[in-house]
Order: structure tokens, then sequence, then C-alpha cells
């Protein structure tokens, strides 16, 4: 009896199996709106038997994609073009989740193919990029505005209405993106942060921006579908950083308010933070959080192979595994997985004489 095949059901929504497609930026939208690309991509990974497919990080405002050619749910077109997706994922029996996202600082530069440097006005980029405090990324980066009062309230009701648009899109989960060194990760971690007032200083101020979003989305996100929110569990600073134990804070206020699942990944802020890679790196941090909050967790980070994922969830270090990279090499890799498992994963009708 495979644990990673058995359905996990978060309120309404059961999830066939605990394998999701973690959102990968394909950097192919024109003006926010997705297209056959994002169509076929997320279409192949429902087809090849993932419980739930998430978006790429989708910008809840224009100004907060991580570049021009970025998904967005800031206009109604790209409502429209989403529902389309969305219904296609579902269809397939898989569940259709959104992250919503904002870049923040690091918002504006090019795809990584094009060397990911920052893009200037004239060639699609934006004037002014916002953050906690007005400190660049690193070099090549821009110098973001710090938000003000009227600001912050501003991105926290594009949050809002990014999720009432992903609502009617057909989406069945919100995945808040507050990790990887973006906007609402630049105001929880002290290295981006450095305002004097009750978005800043402290813990319990840092950490004010994520949950007044959290709490703004879940008013909208209808009681009977999750809510998910990844997070990154460490900066991977020397010192002075955001940290797990810090992680493990956010997380218990994050379950009073209603998130459901912390998807946990790590790292961002640093622009050469040292890291320890290696398979399954990041799980002990989705681990902790769910033993010492009591919160299901997502874990992600090199998980590649069907025995590692089913070891990850079947001895209770996270409920779910969530595969970016080797979704991208194998869109199929769960119905590999299944027949390792000996699992029967049932197959779409048109694939049938094949299984």
């Amino acid at each position: 009896m495979s644990t990673l095949f058995t359905p996990l059901t978060v309120r309404s929504i059961t999830f066939k199996n605990r394998i999701a497609v973690s959102p990968m930026c394909e950097y192919s939208a024109i003006d926010g709106v997705p297209n056959d690309w994002h169509l076929v991509h997320l279409g192949s990974r429902a087809v090849g038997g993932a419980g739930l497919v998430l978006t790429e990080a989708t910008a809840v405002e224009a100004d907060g994609r991580i570049s021009p050619a970025d998904t967005g749910i800031y206009t109604d077109e790209q409502m429209a073009a989403w529902s389309r997706i969305a219904g296609f994922i579902e269809g397939e029996g898989s569940v259709p989740g959104i992250q919503l996202a904002h870049a923040g600082r690091k918002a504006g530069t090019a795809p990584p193919w094009l060397g990911g440097h920052l893009v200037a006005p004239a060639d699609g980029g934006w004037e002014t990029v916002w953050s906690s405090s007005a400190l660049p990324f690193s070099e090549g980066y821009a110098t973001p505005r710090e938000l003000d009062a009227a600001g912050i309230q501003r991105v926290i009701e594009a949050f809002a209405d990014g999720a009432r648009r992903s609502l009617q899109a057909g989406f069945k989960v919100a995945e808040i993106h507050g990790a990887h060194g973006y906007l609402i990760h630049q105001f929880l971690s002290p290295l981006s942060n450095q305002r004097t007032d009750g978005y800043g200083g402290s813990l319990e101020n840092r950490m004010r921006f994520a949950l007044e979003i959290a709490q703004n989305v879940r008013a909208i996100w209808p009681e009977n579908l999750p809510v998910f929110m990844r997070i990154s569990a460490t900066d991977w600073a020397e010192e002075g950083g955001w940290d797990l134990d810090q992680s493990i804070e956010l997380c218990r206020k994050l379950k009073e308010i209603g998130v459901d699942i912390i998807d946990v990944s790590s790292g961002g802020t640093l622009p050469r933070a040292k890291i320890e890679i290696g398979p399954g790196y990041q799980v002990p941090f989705a681990e902790r959080i769910k033993r010492e909050t009591g919160i299901l967790t997502g874990a992600v980070g090199m998980i590649t192979e069907p025995l590692q994922a089913e070891e990850i969830v079947a001895s209770g270090k996270a409920d779910l595994v969530l595969l970016a990279r080797e979704l991208l090499r194998d869109p199929y890799w769960p119905r590999r997985a299944a027949k390792e498992l000996g699992f029967e994963l049932q197959a779409p009708k048109q694939y049938g004489r094949a299984w």
C-alpha cells in the first residue's frame, strides 16, 4: 500500500495522491496573459497524474512580475485565459491551484535564457520596483522604493483581488508566495527589512505584512477550499537572517488564520548564500514545521525518485511532495512512480491502450 498514492483531503478538496507540481516560471506570457504554452505545460502534468497542479508565480500587480514575460492575475483577460487552463487540469482529475505572487525588489528582470538582467522601461520593464526597504537585491538590480502605508494597503488588496479572479477562473487552491526573496519574504527577513514603523524591527512587526495578506486571501477564498503558503524556512545566512525558528512562529500564526498547508522551501534573500544542496535537502525544514506546529506541510528540494518521495510522506515528514525540475524532465513521473510502487494509476481514456 503506497502512502504516496493515498488520497489527501483538505477541507472539501481531495487530492488523488500526494504528488504536486511545484510552481515553475515559464517566462512565456504576453502582458501577463497565459497562452497555449501554459496550457500544454500544466495540462501535461495533469495528464501525467499529479494530484495537484500549481501555476507558476502569478503576479497580482503588473510591476510585481519577476519579468515582463511572467503571468498575472490582475486583469479580466488574464482571468479568462487561466479559466481554460484550470478547467483542463480539473477535467483530467487533478486539482488546479494558482500561486499568487509579487516579486518586489526582484521584479523587472529578463528571462534567465536572456541573462536575467534588469529590463529598461524602453524594452518593456517598468519605472519602479517596490520593497520593504530601499535596498537593492544585488548589483545590477534596481534600487526599490520603500512601500508606504498606502502602498502596503494597495498590495494587500491586490492579493485579495487576485484571489477573487482566481476563484472565478476555477482554481481550487490558492497559494500565497512568501518565499525566495520576493516581496512578502522581503518584509519577513531582517536582511531586507530595515523599517522603523509597525512593519519592521521585531519579529511580530516583520510578520505583519505576510499575515495581513493571508488574512485577506483567506477571507476571499471560500471556507471549503484550501489556502497554501510557500515560505523560505531560512535565508541560509551566517547570522542575522530569517531562520527556521522564526518560520515556525510564522506558521503558528498562519495556522490560526486558516492557512492549511505550508509549502516549505528556502533561500532567495541573499544572492550568494552558501546552501547545502543534496537530495531532499529541504525536507527537514518541512518535517520540523509539521512536528512543532501541527500544520500540514509540503516538501520540496531535489526530490527525484519514487522511493524517496514515498519515504517522505510514509514517515510523516511531510504530507505532500512538490516536484519541479524532475517534472520538467518527465511530465509522467507520477505514472512511473505508481508502477515502481505497485499502484495502478488510472490513465486517461485516450491513453488506456498503453497501460
